[in-house]
């Protein structure tokens, strides 16, 4: 397809301009593809000259090093302890006597990793059941305890994860051992351990300050979630709690079940819940988004009256408790509140509700799913109209009085000065408000507990599907709000939540002017 330049492309009329997008668009996704291949390729041809440049490093180390540097890839810390390193060199060694004892012990990493049988479908985490033995003293039954299943896959994991922490230590004392290879070869003198302490207040202050936070990051978000994604290869439920009952590896089950579209299968369900949350999340923050800047824009307008007073009425919707206030609506939309029975005596909703047997307005599938948008506008407007306000006050004057001298319509102003600078500063907010509504649990739950009641699906997962559940409501019933407790299921809908989400993120962070274009409104 031939691209036209600028002088051609403004001389197209508007529905002609159209059609060359849509054309630029269909023709750009082939060479999206080409250039994802691309990337995909120069990704592994990148990791693979990575390790080949380091297994080169580590052989050029070893063949230049003097015994203390050879004895370094045994004894940790050996070659630093040679060079003056004090205190790098106890540290290296004590770290590696820590993972020896810890792997060595009878309880220890060693052991984990050997009642895990990982991975291996149908076999149990965890080898010695749990079990009631007949106990000649008491004359009962006693419960005799055997292996967890819980804890032989957590303990099992940090097995894993300090393995690997250890191989990294062992690079990175080879790698040290290069360093000061290098530095005194140039007649330099080598970092005493006075000097690295010295080094982490000064120079390397920012790593001293984030290795708390980063600890915290690892160890109560990065090791949860791959414990959940653990989970969700593994029989983990009710019936099988891993105590009482040791759960075991399933490997893709789940994952077949779950985008199974067949008869028995839980695709079905999980395609209209996935397609109904988008649908909300899509709905729930562009609404709130534009009507609350509609209403900040009403209230900073020339001529409007006690504007202290409106914003002070729309606020006193957040001092409200959402979890009241949730609770509230809903029953004054039920057949037996105020709103509900105003409303069902409207001849044309009474003869629907009368038609499709409908006891309320919450009965009806249509209608609820329009009652949780409209009621969530209620809800989230003031937030949006506060900060909206904040960011209307710095916009220049100035571009409003030229635009209207050069003849700007009030919606030519909105347009391409009001709604561009707003969409600069509230782009991150807007990401991050999509991703909540998503996973807006509160809303849904407290006005509808995810009902009316979808009778095409009716249960799935052991749980019931309604109309207006999301995926976090959904999971939250089959592990929660089910006897059966699908542990390993809802695991798995949380790492298609946590794909979504992820995906989505990663797309529109890219695209909005916020990163785009970082340095145009400095």
């Amino acid at each position: 397809m031939k691209r036209l330049n600028d002088l051609e492309y403004l001389k197209l009329n508007k529905f002609d301009a159209f059609l060359y997008k849509l054309k630029l668009f269909f023709c750009a996704i082939p060479l999206w593809f080409k250039s994802l291949g691309l990337a995909i390729v120069n990704f592994f041809k990148t990791c693979g000259l990575a390790i080949k440049n380091e297994f080169v490093d580590i052989g050029t180390t070893f063949k230049k090093g003097n015994w203390a540097v050879k004895l370094s890839f045994f004894i940790f810390g050996v070659g630093n302890l040679y060079y003056g390193q004090i205190l790098r060199g106890i540290l290296f060694l004590l770290f590696e006597i820590v993972f020896i004892g810890y792997m060595l012990v009878p309880s220890g990493g060693i052991y984990w990793l050997s009642k895990g049988n990982w991975f291996q479908t149908g076999a149990t985490i965890g080898t010695v059941q749990g079990r009631f033995e007949y106990d000649p003293i008491y004359d009962t039954d006693v419960w005799v305890t055997g292996d967890d299943s819980v804890k032989v896959m957590l303990y099992g994991l940090l097995t894993i994860i300090f393995i690997i922490a250890f191989i990294y230590t062992w690079r990175l004392q080879v790698k040290q051992c290069k360093i000061c290879i290098d530095i005194t070869a140039k007649g330099k003198k080598v970092k005493s351990g006075k000097d690295d302490l010295k080094s982490l207040l000064d120079d390397q202050f920012h790593k001293t300050l984030l290795s708390l936070p980063l600890f915290g990051i690892m160890a109560f978000t990065v090791l949860p979630i791959i414990y959940m994604v653990l989970v969700a290869f593994t029989s983990y439920d009710a019936a099988h709690d891993g105590y009482s009952n040791l759960f075991s590896w399933v490997g893709f089950e789940h994952f077949n079940e779950l985008f199974n579209f067949g008869k028995g299968g839980l695709g079905l369900a999980f395609g209209e819940i996935l397609s109904w949350t988008l649908m909300w999340a899509f709905f729930a923050t562009f609404s709130n988004y534009f009507l609350g800047m509609f209403v900040a824009i009403m209230i900073n307008k020339k001529g409007i009256k006690i504007k202290k007073f409106w914003r002070t009425v729309l606020v006193m919707t957040i001092a409200i408790p959402q979890f009241v206030s949730l609770l509230y609506v809903s029953k004054l939309f039920d057949s037996s509140g105020i709103i509900g029975k105003l409303l069902g005596q409207i001849p044309a909703i009474s003869e629907y509700l009368s038609a499709n047997h409908f006891i309320s307005l919450w009965d009806s599938p249509i209608v609820a799913k329009i009652l949780v948008i409209v009621i969530n506008i209620w809800v989230g407007i003031p937030y949006i109209m506060l900060m909206a306000t904040g960011i209307l006050m710095n916009i220049p004057a100035d571009l409003y009085e030229s635009s209207r001298i050069d003849g700007a319509s009030p919606w030519q102003q909105y347009s391409k000065i009001t709604l561009p600078y707003m969409m600069f500063v509230m782009g991150p907010y807007l990401l991050t408000s999509f991703v909540g509504n998503l996973n807006n649990f509160n809303v849904i739950y407290l006005l509808t507990g995810g009902n009316p009641l979808n009778t095409a699906i009716g249960t799935a997962g052991g749980a019931s599907v309604g109309h207006t559940d999301l995926l976090i409501t959904w999971l939250f019933k089959m592990t929660l709000g089910s006897s059966e407790s699908k542990y390993y299921m809802a695991s798995l809908i949380g790492i298609c939540v946590f794909l979504v989400v992820a995906v989505l993120s990663l797309i529109v962070y890219n695209v909005i002017p916020s990163t785009r274009n970082e340095e145009d409104y400095k």
